[in-house]
């Protein structure tokens, strides 16, 4: 079966860190796009972050960079979202997401192949 197996998640303190987990089951990530979502209560889903995964470059929304890192394992064909300086705004149901190839669009959510689970992440003041 083919999925995106989502891990991490939380609630934490404003300045704290966090790490999200993401591995495919079914498939390998050679040749993919990744990228990371999130969706806060009455929010869109916004794009966080994308990866290619054959060469390790990364992009970042405005809103995170600096403070989130996306990287890979691919002795384990998982991918990764390190946050840190965590604000209560970055509160949101994160999501991985992978496509099949890398696109300069990896901001667009309806480009996407396959959808982790969702994992909660709660900063709180």
């Amino acid at each position: 079966q083919v999925q995106l197996i989502e891990s991490g998640g939380g609630a934490v303190q404003v300045g704290d860190s966090l790490r999200l987990a993401c591995t495919a089951s079914g498939f390998t990530f050679s040749g993919y796009g990744l990228a990371w979502f999130r969706q806060g209560i009455g929010n869109d889903r916004r794009f966080v972050g994308s990866a290619r995964w054959d060469d390790g470059w990364t992009t970042y929304a405005d809103s995170v960079k600096g403070r989130f890192t996306i990287s890979r394992d691919q002795a384990t064909n998982t991918v990764y979202l390190q946050m840190n300086s965590l604000k209560p705004e970055d509160t949101a149901v994160y999501y991985c997401a992978a496509r099949m190839s890398w696109t300069y669009r990896m901001d667009l959510d309806g480009l996407y192949d396959y959808w982790g689970q969702g994992n909660q992440v709660t900063v709180s003041s």
